[in-house]
């Protein structure tokens, strides 16, 4: 989905870095990932399950892209915002989806050194954009609530688009500053796929340095934009308290009502997955953040909203059409 120079470049570096000196020369070669199942029966189940997932979420965000794309009337910043979400989970759902269809069909839970660097390197920057993108929407919900009169002023298209170029140079940014470390021990992660906090805990350098650039890391992949939504979010509900009418009201925070969903949804899988220390809580949680949450967004914004459903809706007659001549 994204250019992989990057990614190269982070594999290289690691490389690089490990062939230094004394201190960081080492021999891994693969990493260890934890097993859905040790049950043959259950790991054909999964097998279909997940890949009835990863097809479900690739189909259901190409819907999203396709309907906004092919209707004029959902050519607006908040459509622009929704497009480039459900591209992110389009790439980010590929991203951990079919190395565990693999490892579920060749019994083996094992990835080479490279291939868990890169795809730490896809994770940590489609799960940057997806939070940068969540939190850009928040501000374009808060502008649409509490400054209506200037919102088409504010939001226009060049800032649309600078909102998500920026997003997605700080997310490349975020994951190449990862190739400052390199590897010692073989890692037996408790996730399904290579996570950025487990591959700094066994990083060559010290714990201190270690426990700074996860920070910074969680700091920007995170705590950042999620407090700008906090602040978006308050000012919205602010704004929506002074509206005399309930009918007024009710109709305000419905247009939140998809975004809180999905943000809730991610926030809280992803905290949990980063946060939380039982090994079988933070599967469950890397599971929901990284697998759940792309499929679901779709759903979510195609059900609670009247205009997608409605280019939805045009798309398919329109196709229908089509295979009648």
């Amino acid at each position: 989905c994204l250019p992989t120079f990057e990614c190269n470049y982070l594999i290289l570096s690691f490389r690089f870095i490990s062939n230094m000196g004394p201190r960081n020369q080492t021999g891994v070669s693969e990493f260890i990932l934890q097993a859905l199942t040790e049950d043959p029966e259950l790991q054909s189940l999964l097998f279909i399950l997940f890949l009835s997932i990863n097809l479900l979420t690739v189909l259901g965000n190409l819907l999203i892209i396709l309907a906004v794309s092919s209707d004029s009337h959902l050519h607006t910043p908040m459509y622009f915002f929704l497009s480039n979400l459900s591209f992110t989970d389009i790439c980010f759902s590929t991203t951990t989806i079919p190395k565990m269809l693999v490892n579920l069909q060749a019994q083996n839970q094992s990835i080479t050194y490279e291939g868990c660097l890169t795809q730490t390197c896809f994770v940590l920057v489609f799960a940057s954009l997806e939070s940068f993108l969540l939190s850009v929407m928040a501000y374009d919900h808060y502008v649409a609530i509490c400054h209506p009169p200037r919102y088409t002023a504010i939001i226009n298209l060049r800032l649309c688009g600078l909102l998500t170029l920026v997003s997605l140079l700080i997310s490349i940014l975020d994951a190449l500053f990862l190739s400052l470390l390199s590897c010692c021990t073989d890692l037996e992660s408790p996730y399904f796929f290579c996570e950025v906090v487990q591959v700094i805990k066994v990083a060559c350098s010290e714990t201190l340095i270690n426990n700074i650039i996860l920070y910074f890391a969680a700091s920007i992949l995170g705590a950042l934009p999620f407090s700008g939504i906090i602040f978006s979010y308050t000012q919205i509900v602010s704004s929506i308290s002074r509206i005399p009418s309930a009918g007024g009201k009710y109709k305000a925070f419905s247009t939140c009502g998809s975004h809180l969903s999905v943000v809730s949804l991610f926030y809280v899988s992803a905290f949990g997955a980063t946060f939380t220390h039982s090994s079988r809580k933070t599967a469950v949680a890397s599971m929901l953040y990284t697998v759940v949450t792309p499929m679901m967004n779709p759903f979510i914004y195609s059900l609670r909203n009247r205009d997608i459903k409605g280019a939805l809706g045009n798309v398919i007659r329109k196709k229908e059409s089509k295979m009648k001549w």
